[in-house]
């Protein structure tokens, strides 16, 4: 049994997590950034310069661990079947349209920025949700969970280089962020039940619920609770700021390490039928590492 029940795949490692870390957290930013001002708050100075970087580093990792690096170009061969595609083709226009924006300004690239940032998040959460041989990657409901996480991260990390910056941050951006940290919990606590109804590696289930906890109390309920606290705290309204988004930061961190790393478990094998003398005894059937 022990040689045909599920084992962590290896294939993605930590450079993989590394370009959904900061892809989604890039695109994020850039949404939140593009947000603000088109809503009339310009965004921290380098929020755009920020945003392109962290996409760029995310798509750097994955190039890193492709086996060969310089067939990198293949990627771009099958936009009709493969999600991996339409992120690299994406890619190039997000990033020249966060270096206008950060360069110029205007609302065209910010509306730019914010159209192309959103269909590069998505196609993130689609290529996790195309591993059909992982059970904790293809439940549908990892694909909301993916842009919700996203949005938060880029509303943490807006916040957070606002109280640097000392640039302001309006009451839309306040709530914008309680809004993405609502979602991810919603969409997380969807995803969770789902596998436990659908079935998923026991193992891979334990290494959600592991971070449950932390995820409901610092990655939603404090930095909510600092988020809110800030308007009113005078003085103390920027490190409030700050801690709150950087909690919603790392808490996305965590979650997408987890489900990446040590939530992806593979199919394994399952007898469907065990070979029976007792004709009397009902059939039964074997699914090592399931419960």
């Amino acid at each position: 049994m022990e040689r045909i029940a599920p084992w962590l795949q290896t294939q993605w490692d930590r450079r993989a997590a590394g370009n959904f870390i900061g892809g989604g957290t890039g695109a994020g930013l850039a949404i939140c950034a593009a947000a603000s001002g088109l809503a009339g708050a310009a965004p921290p100075p380098a929020a755009y310069a920020l945003a392109a970087l962290s996409t760029a580093v995310g798509l750097a990792l994955v190039w890193l661990e492709i086996g060969r690096p310089w067939r990198f170009l293949h990627v771009f061969f099958h936009p009709q079947t493969s999600w991996m595609t339409r992120e690299a083709l994406v890619a190039p226009p997000l990033l020249l349209a966060l270096a206008v924006a950060a360069w110029a300004g205007g609302a065209a690239p910010a509306l730019a920025a914010l159209l192309l940032a959103a269909a590069f998040l998505y196609c993130q959460a689609r290529i996790l949700n195309a591993a059909r041989g992982i059970p904790a990657w293809r439940e549908p409901r990892l694909v909301p969970l993916i842009v919700a996480t996203g949005l938060a991260e880029g509303a943490g990390l807006f916040l957070a280089l606002a109280a640097a910056t000392g640039a302001a941050v309006g009451a839309p951006i306040l709530a914008w962020t309680l809004l993405a940290l609502a979602a991810r919990r919603i969409a997380w606590t969807a995803y969770r039940r789902a596998l436990d109804g659908q079935g998923a590696p026991s193992a891979a289930r334990q290494a959600l619920r592991a971070i449950d906890a932390p995820l409901l109390w610092l990655g939603t309920v404090a930095p909510a609770a600092l988020v809110l606290a800030a308007p009113v705290s005078g003085a103390l309204a920027a490190p409030l700021v700050a801690a709150g988004g950087l909690l919603a930061l790392g808490a996305g961190w965590a979650l997408k390490l987890t489900i990446v790393l040590r939530a992806a478990f593979n199919q394994g094998f399952a007898l469907p039928h065990l070979p029976r003398l007792d004709a009397a005894r009902p059939d039964s059937s074997a699914r090592p590492g399931w419960s």
